[in-house]
């Protein structure tokens, strides 16, 4: 089948065909049409399934055959969509922006992290196709410095993610602001009971469409443990990598000391590396990504929160530092490899600490994960565990987000999820607004990570 088919205009087919795509994926195949019939969508894809491209794609179409509403001098906002993170935005309306290049519509991003008058300029010049991030949203919102009356998509990008950083009440301020009539599309790479309570008091009459078995991994990506003492991991990853010539890896700790750490480590063995984590500034973890994109960089180090919108096409390796605290995270950091078909490796690198995160993961992928100890390296047999927050000091920004305490040093999360007593009840097709929590005089929002 041909992005044609799936009913996309000339324009369109070009702008993805110039970016060396011919056919689209089984998330765009469903996708596509069902956004272009103008209803809802319950959409479950994983990372590097062409998810982006699912909903930009129809968007831009639907959009460039429609007329402007009367939104006075200037452009109003039409569609809005919601990312948990400043990468993953980024990303997106590079995609809006790419694939649109031959229409006339434009867009913008908006998060948190960089200035906000260069945003409100962009918005008073008129944005057809808005991507944000909650919180820096919530900041225009305030000051009055973005109109939502108008908007006829809205989408959730990685919902699951946004529900784990503790972004629901931010969620349920901006869905209150909005028009009653709206598409709306929820894309989430697991269907846990909080974003199920979340698409029945958002979505109407939803087509639902899950490409990949639930919590699956890529089959294409080769994974594999290397047991090893908690001291030697860093003498093992240089190792790896200088031994098995990698020059492009992406590592994940658990923490962002841990990040900040290894890569003071691994910079003293030769290896050049930099870290991405939330208490990072926009512009070090724009440089960042940029070098390791351009492969001048060899060592991307990562936490969780940071690493989700990083899509690199054609990443050989992911190396595991740290488990996560969370399984799933394990599925979505793998995913970073093997995107498109591509072949990949993802290696863990696990202690004795980690053996019960270890077992979860197992359980989650229902598999088991093969061993290799790679010589010079062996474990102490006789080797004990050891709480991982002791060594930590930190369980990691999807635990604290839940427990309502902020991931980012200076930022500001709302509170996790309400438990199931506190859902909307069925049939309730619009999330109230919940009650602003009061702030200081001129005290401003970050968004996380």
């Amino acid at each position: 089948m041909s992005f044609s088919k799936l009913g996309l205009s000339e324009e369109i087919v070009r702008a993805v065909t110039e970016q060396g795509y011919n056919a689209p994926t089984p998330i765009q195949s469903q996708a596509i049409p069902a956004v272009l019939q103008g209803g809802d969508l319950l959409a479950g894809a994983q990372t590097g399934t062409g998810k982006t491209a699912g909903f930009t794609l129809p968007i831009l179409q639907r959009l460039a055959h429609r007329k402007h509403p009367a939104g006075g001098t200037r452009r109003p906002v039409r569609a809005l969509i919601l990312t948990p993170t400043r990468e993953l935005a980024a990303q997106v309306e590079e995609s809006v922006r790419t694939y649109g290049k031959y229409l006339k519509l434009n867009s913008a991003v908006i998060f948190g992290g960089v200035g906000i008058h260069p945003q409100i300029k962009q918005l008073e010049r008129g944005v057809d196709i808005l991507v944000a991030t909650p919180g820096r949203l919530l900041d225009h919102m305030q000051q009055g410095t973005i109109d939502l009356k108008y908007i006829e998509i809205l989408v959730l990008d990685e919902a699951d993610r946004m529900l784990d950083m503790g972004f629901i009440r931010d969620i349920r301020r901006i869905l209150a602001a909005l028009p009653p009539q709206r598409q709306n599309l929820l894309f989430s790479a697991t269907f846990s009971d909080e974003i199920k309570a979340l698409a029945d008091s958002l979505l109407n009459s939803p087509a639902m469409i899950e490409v990949a078995r639930r919590n699956s991994t890529v089959d294409v990506i080769a994974q594999k443990i290397h047991p090893v003492d908690r001291n030697r991991k860093h003498p093992l990853l240089s190792h790896l990598i200088g031994s098995r010539q990698w020059s492009q890896v992406l590592v994940f700790t658990r923490t962002k000391h841990g990040a900040n750490k290894l890569v003071e480590q691994l910079c003293k063995d030769g290896i050049t590396a930099l870290a991405i984590h939330g208490n990072k500034s926009q512009a070090a973890r724009t440089r960042a990504l940029s070098e390791f994109k351009n492969g001048s960089l060899r060592a991307l180090v990562a936490t969780d929160i940071a690493a989700r919108g990083i899509d690199i096409d054609q990443l050989p390796h992911v190396v595991n530092y740290d488990l996560p605290n969370v399984p799933e995270d394990y599925v979505h950091r793998i995913g970073r490899t093997g995107r498109a078909g591509a072949s990949g490796e993802a290696v863990s690198l696990v202690c004795v600490d980690e053996h019960d995160m270890l077992k979860g993961i197992e359980k989650l992928i229902k598999r088991s994960i093969p061993s290799e100890v790679i010589p010079g390296f062996e474990p102490d047999p006789n080797a004990r565990p050891q709480p991982i927050q002791l060594r930590s000091g930190n369980t990691g920004g999807r635990n604290q987000a839940r427990q309502g305490k902020p991931a980012d040093k200076g930022t500001t999360r709302s509170p996790a999820p309400q438990k199931s007593g506190s859902r909307p009840a069925p049939g309730n097709k619009s999330l109230a607004p919940a009650p602003s929590p009061k702030r200081r005089p001129n005290e401003r929002r970050k968004d996380a990570a």
